[in-house]
C-alpha cells in the first residue's frame, strides 16, 4: 500500500475534546502539497494554478473539520441543538414542549350559579379565540376569575380589556373582559429553554422535595409558570412581597395556566403527602394504579397565580440621533426579553425580581452608535418606578407595550 504524505496538520482528540487546526495552517500545508507535488519551487501565489486549487482544497478541509466540530459538540448538552438534544433528552424520558398559546385570566359575568363548562370560548379584539381551561360557576357576586388561552399557539399578547367579546354563548353568562394583559405564550421549546428543563428534570425524578414538584409543574402541558415553597416551621409565615400566609408545615405551591386535573396529578406525584398545602384552588385525584376500586382520593390544593401588570420609563438621548422608529423598537425589545425571547436573560416570573439593569444591553443592541439610555426604570403600580421591583409568590407578571413610555430627551 501506497503511504501518502501531506504537510496539512491533522485533527487531534485530546481530553479538551477536539482540536483542528486553523485554516491558515491548513492552507499553507496544501501549498507546500502543491509545491511537493510539482517537484519543489512553484509559485507559492495564491492567484497561481496551484494557488487556486490549494485554496479549494482549504476551503473542502476546513468545511468536514465544522463538521466534525459540530457534531462533537452536539454530544455535550451544554450545545446539542435539535434531533441530537432531543436524543438527549430521551435518557431522562424528555420530550421537547409543543407550543402554548396565550394565557388571559378574564372576569366572567353573568347569572348566579351560571355553569360555564371547559372549552367556553371568547374571541379578542384582534380576532384571537380564546377558550376556557376549566369549568368555572358564578358565584353570589356574579362573577369569577376564569383563565382562557389562545386557539393559536405563540406569543401572541392579548392587552388588558382586549378579551371583551363572548364568541359562543352559553346561557346565563352576559359578559368577559380582562383586568391584565395575558401572559404571552411560547412557541415550540428552544435549544436553551430544553436544557434547562432538562437540568432540572434531575429533581423531577426525586420525590419529597420542592424542585420535584416545580420541575414536574413546568412540564405539565399548558402551564407558563410555576413557584414552589416549603414552610417547614411550626408557625405561618407571611412570605414575599405580597406576603402570601404559608401554613406551617406546609408546602406552597402557585401555578398560572394548565387544566386543574393536570396540575393536581402533577402535584400528587411530588409532592411530600405529610405536608399541608395552601391556596385558592382545590381537585381531588385518585390513586387508580396502586389500588382496585374503591380508589383512595387527595385533595391536592394550590394558588393560582394572580397576572400582575408591570410598567417600564425609558429616557433616551436624543442628541445621539437615534432611529425614527425607536419608540417601537425599544417597546418591542423590553417585550421580548420581559416574555423571555432574548437569549441569555430569563423571562420575568412569579416570585422573581425584575431588574431594570438587566435591560440596558438589549435596549441598546438596538443601535449600539445611536441608543443612550439616560434612565431605565420599573414599576408595578405606572406612577413610582425605581431600579428593580419583586413579584409576590401568588403573582405572576404581564407587560403589554402601552405600558413601556419611551422619551426622547
Amino acid at each position: 500500500m501506497t503511504t501518502l504524505n501531506t504537510a496539512v496538520p491533522d485533527v487531534t482528540i485530546t481530553e479538551n475534546g477536539l482540536l483542528v487546526p486553523d485554516v491558515s495552517d491548513v492552507l499553507a500545508g496544501r501549498l507546500t502539497d502543491m509545491a511537493t507535488a510539482l517537484g519543489g519551487g512553484a509559485s507559492q501565489s495564491l492567484s497561481s494554478p496551484q494557488g487556486q486549487i490549494a485554496q479549494s482544497d482549504t476551503e473542502i478541509i476546513a468545511q468536514e473539520y465544522d463538521k466534525l466540530l459540530c457534531l462533537f459538540n452536539q454530544v455535550n448538552p451544554d450545545y446539542a441543538t435539535g434531533r441530537f438534544q432531543d436524543g438527549i433528552g430521551q435518557i431522562y424520558f424528555m420530550e421537547r414542549i409543543s407550543a402554548q398559546g396565550t394565557v388571559v385570566t378574564a372576569t366572567c359575568i353573568g347569572k348566579v350559579e351560571t355553569t360555564i363548562p371547559a372549552g367556553s370560548t371568547a374571541v379578542d379584539t384582534n380576532g384571537y379565540i380564546y377558550r376556557s381551561i376549566d369549568t368555572a360557576t358564578i358565584p353570589a357576586s356574579g362573577s369569577i376569575d376564569v383563565q382562557f388561552v389562545n386557539n393559536t399557539t405563540g406569543p401572541i399578547p392579548c392587552a388588558a380589556g382586549a378579551l371583551n367579546q363572548i364568541y359562543r354563548a352559553v346561557p346565563g353568562w352576559d359578559a368577559i373582559t380582562n383586568v391584565s394583559p395575558g401572559v404571552v405564550g411560547v412557541d415550540v421549546e428552544s435549544r436553551i429553554a430544553f436544557e434547562t428543563r432538562r437540568k432540572q428534570s434531575v429533581a423531577r425524578n426525586s420525590r419529597n422535595q420542592d424542585a420535584s414538584t416545580l420541575s414536574a409543574l413546568l412540564a405539565t402541558n399548558g402551564v407558563l409558570d410555576a413557584y414552589v415553597w416549603s414552610n417547614r416551621t411550626a408557625a405561618t409565615v407571611n412570605q414575599g412581597t405580597t406576603s402570601f400566609p404559608v401554613l406551617a408545615h406546609s408546602i406552597y405551591i402557585c401555578v398560572y395556566g394548565g387544566t386543574d386535573e393536570d396540575v393536581a396529578e402533577s402535584i400528587f406525584q411530588t409532592y411530600n403527602p405529610g405536608a399541608n398545602l395552601n391556596g385558592d384552588t382545590s381537585y381531588t385525584v385518585y390513586d387508580n394504579i396502586n389500588y382496585l376500586p374503591p380508589y383512595p382520593s387527595y385533595v391536592m390544593q394550590w394558588q393560582k397565580a394572580t397576572p400582575t401588570r408591570v410598567y417600564f420609563k425609558v429616557e433616551l438621548d436624543n442628541s445621539l440621533n437615534p432611529p425614527s422608529d425607536i419608540t417601537s423598537q425599544v417597546k418591542a425589545m423590553i417585550a421580548k426579553v420581559f416574555n423571555g425571547g432574548y437569549e441569555g436573560i430569563g423571562k420575568a416570573r412569579i416570585g422573581s425580581t425584575i431588574n431594570a439593569g438587566k435591560y440596558y444591553a438589549p435596549v441598546i443592541s438596538i443601535s449600539p452608535d445611536t441608543v443612550g439610555i439616560l434612565s431605565l426604570e420599573v414599576s408595578t403600580n405606572g406612577s413610582t418606578y425605581g431600579p428593580a421591583i419583586t413579584m409576590g409568590i401568588d403573582q405572576v407578571p404581564t407587560i403589554q407595550e402601552s405600558d413601556i413610555t419611551v422619551t426622547l430627551t
